[in-house]
This record gives structure tokens, sequence and C-alpha cells, in this order.
């Protein structure tokens, strides 16, 4: 989609060595890893354009920009203090290069969309290629992104229209349509020259060359290292992968993503319903895939938003995360009403107040593990439905044997603490009790909700510290009233 300038595009600005500041030349620009590996901004350069934004010296923080990366410039705006970040966006914005609008956090996409016009938006999608434009273009409102699409010329309005159609998540909305497609009856010296008159029609990077019959059916590919292993006068017919992967547009993204990792794939043609082939998908917008899955799991396994919230105002934070303890507030109001009902055993022995908690943070805690791992394992199709059983069996198993051995512990040492054997001995059987159901409900609970189409790394936790505190109470609190009071 127009003059794309990919990722190896540098911030456009005056010439560095026109500053008349000296200092500037010394900066160490990029942050540096402890193993030697430079990527990012350094604290360094960071204080550096705050410092000059505070004293309205524009040319000095165009100068300290010029050498760097669009990624570079991205991560710039993520660490800015969030005071200078609209009045350096402002100084910049002009002369972005679109890439940095992709690379820059989620949480501050939007705002920064927000403070270009509809014609700045516009001309960022055209040169980007469709990919990275569908990315920035999904974030935005019906109304905006009919605006923006209105300012884009109707070849590159119709492709882009038809991508937005494709459901979230799905293959369709992955892939780039910029590809290159060749006849088989080509011999390599024709696909050079095609490679070479084309530019602009073609993707900013791509690693496979497809092979298309007259229908644009694919029939197979020749990686780029073959077209330069071979002869000129070679044809593509005689060099050609057949065995070639590809996904529906209709295919979900994680589904690419596993088997991206399964075939070790490093591009993938996408097709249509007709068996046309229509695109692409790169490892890197695989890579970004992973990342998120891997993200969005995470913070829902503690309790946070669906994307991290690091770089978002305090207030949108503190609304995301004051959800989630609402629903914590609601579990814990549950364990204090189970208690409430042992308030004359706790009354009489008052050992039974500070025992019980071990219980159920125990419970807790081991059943944490096993939906973490049981997560992981759907999440990568490790465990298949015809694994359950094995699954739970196994997970009883390795409850029984930590289980045992925590329980006699903790019973030990409570019974010799509170100089109460028959106390010690509830503990132990109502511990051993809880991890068992720990462990089975840490197990089936992400299965089955992934079976009724929910994310289990929202639900799965939440429901089992409910069951795992309400039992441990009940357990513990129970069994003593029953023989101890």
């Amino acid at each position: 989609m127009g003059d794309k300038t990919g990722h190896d595009s540098k911030h456009t600005g005056p010439d560095r060595n026109q500053s008349d500041h000296g200092e500037t030349e010394e900066l160490i620009t990029l942050h540096e890893s402890a193993d030697g590996v430079r990527f990012g901004v350094s604290a360094e350069l960071r204080d550096a354009i705050e410092e000059a934004l505070d004293r309205h010296e524009a040319r000095v923080v165009l100068e300290l920009l010029a050498p760097l990366h669009a990624a570079d410039i991205a991560d710039l705006i993520n660490h800015l203090n969030v005071r200078y970040r609209e009045p350096f966006f402002q100084l910049i914005k002009d002369d972005l290069d679109p890439e940095t609008l992709v690379d820059v956090d989620p949480a501050l996409q939007l705002e920064l969309i927000n403070l270009l016009s509809i014609k700045q938006i516009a001309q960022a999608v055209l040169h980007l290629d469709s990919d990275d434009a569908i990315s920035l273009l999904e974030m935005l409102d019906e109304e905006l992104i009919h605006a923006i699409l209105k300012q884009i010329p109707a070849g590159e309005r119709s492709t882009l229209e038809r991508v937005l159609r494709y459901p979230e998540k799905s293959a369709g909305r992955l892939m780039q349509r910029e590809i290159v497609c060749v006849p088989a009856h080509w011999p390599l010296e024709e696909v050079v020259t095609y490679i070479k008159e084309s530019q602009d029609e073609l993707p900013s990077f791509f690693y496979d060359i497809f092979v298309v019959d007259p229908r644009h059916h694919l029939l197979g590919k020749v990686p780029l290292n073959q077209l330069l292993r071979h002869e000129p006068a070679v044809l593509v017919s005689d060099i050609m992968v057949t065995d070639t992967h590809a996904f529906p547009d209709t295919s979900d993204q994680e589904e690419v993503a596993q088997a991206f990792k399964h075939y070790a794939l490093v591009s993938a043609p996408i097709t249509s319903s007709s068996g046309r082939i229509i695109g692409m998908v790169t490892v890197d917008d695989v890579v970004d895939v992973v990342e998120e899955e891997a993200e969005e799991d995470m913070l829902h396994m503690h309790k946070v938003r669906g994307e991290s919230d690091f770089y978002a105002p305090a207030s949108t934070t503190a609304y995301w995360r004051t959800r989630w303890l609402l629903i914590t507030l609601v579990n814990t109001l549950i364990a204090s009403y189970v208690i409430s009902q042992f308030e004359a055993s706790i009354q009489q022995i008052t050992a039974l107040s500070f025992l019980m908690t071990i219980n159920a943070a125990m419970g807790g805690n081991s059943g944490m593990q096993v939906v973490t791992i049981v997560v992981r394992a759907l999440a990568t199709r490790s465990l298949l439905e015809e694994d359950t059983w094995r699954a739970v069996r196994k997970e009883l198993g390795v409850s029984l044997m930590t289980g045992g051995f925590c329980a006699l512990i903790l019973g030990g040492i409570a019974g010799l603490w509170v100089d109460n054997i028959g106390l010690g001995i509830i503990l132990t059987v109502s511990l051993m009790c809880n991890m068992l159901w720990a462990s089975f409900a840490g197990t089936l609970l992400p299965i089955l909700i992934s079976r009724f189409g929910l994310a289990p790394a929202i639900s799965a936790g939440p429901i089992l510290t409910t069951t795992t505190d309400v039992l441990g109470y009940a357990l513990f609190l129970g069994l003593a009233t029953l023989f101890l009071v």
C-alpha cells in the first residue's frame, strides 16, 4: 500500500552533526542489557529529551531523534513521563514514521491517534503494510474508520474494507494482502525482473514466492534462498516446494500460530473459500499473536485486564482492576459467611481462628498451580479432549504425594504448637481433602470452561479459589466442631 518503509525506517529530521550542543553527541542513545544487546532508548536519552521539552528546544529534540529506529521512538514514547507525551508527539507528528504508531504500546495507541487529523491517519495507513494498517484501524470506532477510509484511494480502500469484514482473531485479519505470486512456467530470471519492477506493489519483507495456476490457486512455493542458488534459466516448476502449508482465511489466529510453531514456518499463504490465494502470514505476525495470547492469559490469571495497562493513565488502570477486585470481594464474603457459622466453636477453641487459614491458603495455592499448568496446556494444544481423565489422574496422584507430605508436616506442627494432637489430626485430614479437591477441580474447571467457548484463564481462578476457601474452612471447622467441641 504505497511506499512502505518497513522496519528499517528511521525518523527523518535535521542532521545530528548540525547541533550546537556538543553534549548531545556523547549521549548513550540505546539501552544496553547485561549481555551487551542494545535495543530501546536509554534513560539518559529520555532524560535529555524531557529536559529539552522543558526548555522548548524543538531543534534539540529532533536532532536527538534523527538516528533512531521507528521502534526506538515508540519505546521512547512509552517511557516518557505522562506530561511530556502530548507535547513530544505534537512536535514529531508531522514527520512521523507510521511504523512508530504500530510499535507503540497498545494502551497509548488510541491516545496518540486522537492527536492526529483524519488526513494524517489516512496517510499513515497508506504507508503501512496491510496487516499493520488493519491493526491500527481495528482499535477505532466505526465512524472514525469510515472517515479515514474516505481519504484513501479506491483500490487500497477496497482492500482494507474486505479485510475488516473478517472476524477478529481470524487469519483474514492477521494476513497482509501484499504477496509475491508467479506462474510455474516462468524462468527464475523473469521472477527476479518482476520483483524489481513491482516493488511498490510487493510487501516490505517476504521470505517465500508463491506459485499459482491461472485461477490463482496455490501450486507451491519457492523460498528466496532457492531463487538465489539456481541458474536464471531454471524454471520455477523445477525448484518449487509443493508441500506448502496454507490456511483458510477463517482460521483462528491461535491455530495458525500453533501450526507455525509445529512446522517451523516463516511464512504461509492464506486462501479464500474458493481456494484462491489472497494473502500471507509471516513469522513476525505470529510472534505478535503468541505474545498477545500469553500476555492475555497471564493477566487474566492474576485478575487484571486483558492487555497490559502499564503505560495507561492511573484512572484507567484503577477502573479495570476494581472490576476484578469486586469479584474477589464476593469470594471473601462467601468465605466469611461460612466462618460465621462456626463462631461458637471458634470461641471455645481459639486456635481454630489462626489454623483455619492454613487449610484455605494451601488449597488455593495448590489449585492455582494446577490451573496454570492446565490453561497453558490448553493454549498450546498440548492437552486434548481425550487426555482429560489422564490429566485428572496424574494431578490427583501428584496431589496425594504433595498434599500428604504437607498435611503431615503442618498437622504435626499444629498439634505440637497448640498442644492438641486431635486438632493436628483434623488439620491433616482436612488439608489433604482440600488439596485433592484443588487438584481435581483445577484440572477439570479450565477444560469445562474451554468447552463452553469461554476463556479459562479468566474464569477458572476465581471459581477455584472460592471453592477451596469455602471447602477448606467448612471441612476444618466442621470436623473440629464434630469431634472436639
